[in-house]
C-alpha cells in the first residue's frame, strides 16, 4: 500500500509506531501481512483517535497499526491457554464481584494509604497478554484508571509497538490504592493486597504476564532478586493451591496450572532513567513475550536517531 493511499489518521499511525520504537532504542519493529489494497481494508486498520496522536516524521519504514480486536488470535501457546478461557461476559462478570468484594474488605484499611479511588484494573477480561504494575499514582488516583500518567503513557507506547493496543490486554497493580506520595510499595502491604491479585488473573487467564517493576515481580514469583536478575528470563506465576481451588475464578483450572511471566522495568524507572541500554532491554523482553504469544517481529533496519527522550 503506497503511502499516497492512507488516510491521515493511519499514516499518524505509522509515524507514532516509528517514533515509539526510535525512543525505545531498537532496530526492528514488529510485522503483519499487509491488508488488501482497498479502501475496507484500510479502514478496517483506521487507528482510534485516543490511542494515536501525529509525531515527527521519522523516516520510510514499514510498519503496521495495531491488530484490530476482532483479529483470530494465534494458537494456545502456555498452560493457560490451554486450560480454557471462561466466556467474555462472564469473566467480566467475575472481576466485577471480585472488586465489589476487595471494597467490602478493603485490604488497604490494614496499612497507611493517599487515595480518592480505588483502581482495580482494566481491559479485556480475556486478555492474552496481562502488564501487572505496584501501585497506583496521583493521576490514577484521581481517574480510578491504572497507568493513565506520564508512566502509562510510555506503557500505552510499548503496547503499540507491539503490534497491540491497550483495549487487547488488561492492566492491573499489585496494590489497588495509591500509596502516600507515591511510595513503593512494603511486602507487608503487597502481601495483604495479593489474593485479589492473584483471583484476576485466575480469571483473564492470561497467556503471559509481563511484570513492571520490583514489587510486581517479587509479589508473583515469590523471590528477593533484584531487578537486574529477574528481568530477561522467563519465570512461572503458580497460584496458591487454596486459592486455587476455592475461588470462583479458579473453576475449571487443575493443580498444575501456571502463567509464564516476563520481568521488565517499571516504564516510571525508564523515564528516570531513559538510556539506550535500559530501552533496549526493556524492548527485548517485550520481544520474548510476543514470540511466546506468537506476535511476530521481524527487522527493517531502523536506528534512533536521538540518544533519547521521556514519554
Amino acid at each position: 500500500m503506497s503511502r499516497s493511499t492512507l488516510s491521515e489518521p493511519l499514516r499518524r499511525a505509522v509515524r507514532q509506531n516509528a517514533r515509539t520504537l526510535q525512543l525505545l532504542g531498537v532496530d526492528f519493529v514488529p510485522m503483519r501481512a499487509s491488508p488488501a489494497e482497498s479502501p475496507a481494508a484500510a479502514a478496517e486498520l483506521e487507528p482510534k483517535p485516543a490511542l494515536f496522536s501525529p509525531a515527527p516524521e521519522a523516516g520510510t519504514i514499514e510498519v503496521r497499526p495495531p491488530r484490530p480486536a476482532s483479529a483470530a488470535a494465534p494458537a494456545p501457546s502456555s498452560p493457560a491457554a490451554a486450560a480454557g478461557k471462561l466466556a467474555p461476559q462472564h469473566a467480566a462478570e467475575l472481576l466485577e464481584e471480585l472488586r465489589q468484594r476487595y471494597e467490602r474488605e478493603a485490604p488497604h484499611s490494614r496499612f497507611v494509604t493517599d487515595h480518592h479511588s480505588i483502581v482495580f484494573g482494566e481491559g479485556d477480561p480475556c486478555a492474552r497478554l496481562m502488564f501487572i504494575g505496584e501501585a497506583p499514582g496521583a493521576e490514577e488516583d484521581r481517574t480510578g484508571r491504572p497507568f493513565v500518567g506520564r508512566a502509562g503513557q510510555l506503557l500505552d507506547k510499548m503496547i503499540n509497538a507491539m503490534g497491540l493496543a491497550r483495549e487487547q490486554v488488561y492492566i492491573a497493580n499489585v496494590l489497588k490504592t495509591r500509596p502516600p506520595n507515591n511510595a513503593t510499595p512494603t511486602s507487608d502491604e503487597c502481601a495483604a493486597c495479593a489474593p485479589f491479585l492473584y483471583e484476576q488473573i485466575m480469571i483473564i487467564r492470561p497467556e503471559v504476564i509481563v511484570t513492571l517493576g520490583l514489587p510486581a515481580s517479587r509479589t508473583l514469583l515469590n523471590s528477593m532478586e533484584s531487578m537486574g536478575a529477574l528481568r530477561g528470563r522467563w519465570w512461572t506465576f503458580r497460584p496458591p493451591a487454596p486459592l486455587l481451588a476455592a475461588a470462583p475464578g479458579g473453576q475449571g483450572l487443575g493443580t498444575g496450572w501456571t502463567v509464564p511471566i516476563m520481568p521488565t522495568y517499571h516504564p516510571a524507572f525508564l523515564l528516570r532513567s531513559y538510556t539506550t541500554e535500559n530501552r533496549q532491554k526493556v524492548w527485548a523482553d517485550l520481544r520474548l513475550a510476543m514470540e511466546r504469544l506468537g506476535l511476530a517481529t521481524a527487522s527493517t533496519g531502523l536506528t534512533a536517531n536521538s540518544p533519547g527522550e521521556e514519554g
